[in-house]
């Protein structure tokens, strides 16, 4: 069963980081893509970060660019997304995604309809 968990979420203050963890159980996530996408209290959700299989390409949505870092561990079958600077518009609830996308490591759209498996999500609130 191809499942991927989050975790890393939590409380910080304007200016702080977080450290959000995609771990994936029952497939191996080289021939992955994988993205991160949020969704805010009475919005749709949106794209934040992909990276392309094996060690593809990087994609950032305009609001976190140079800001987060999106990176993988094939070793320990996880993706990582690093936050810094968080602002109180990055609260979210924030998803993992991934796509079986073996041949081509440039496929890394921030489009969630176009991801298969999703985790269950990690809260992230950015307040004082």
């Amino acid at each position: 069963q191809v499942q991927v968990v989050e975790s890393g979420g939590g409380l910080v203050q304007p200016g702080g980081s977080l450290r959000l963890s995609c771990a994936a159980s029952g497939f191996t996530l080289d021939y992955y893509a994988v993205a991160w996408f949020r969704q805010a209290p009475g919005k749709e959700r949106e794209g934040v970060s992909c990276i392309g299989s094996s060690d593809g390409r990087t994609h950032y949505a305009d609001s976190v660019k140079g800001r987060f870092t999106i990176s993988r561990d094939n070793a320990k079958n996880t993706v990582y997304l690093q936050m810094n600077s968080l602002k109180p518009e990055d609260t979210a609830v924030y998803y993992c995604a991934a796509e079986y996308v073996p041949e081509d490591s440039s496929w890394c759209p921030l489009l969630p309809g176009l991801f298969g498996s999703w985790g269950q999500g990690t809260q992230v609130t950015v307040s004082s």
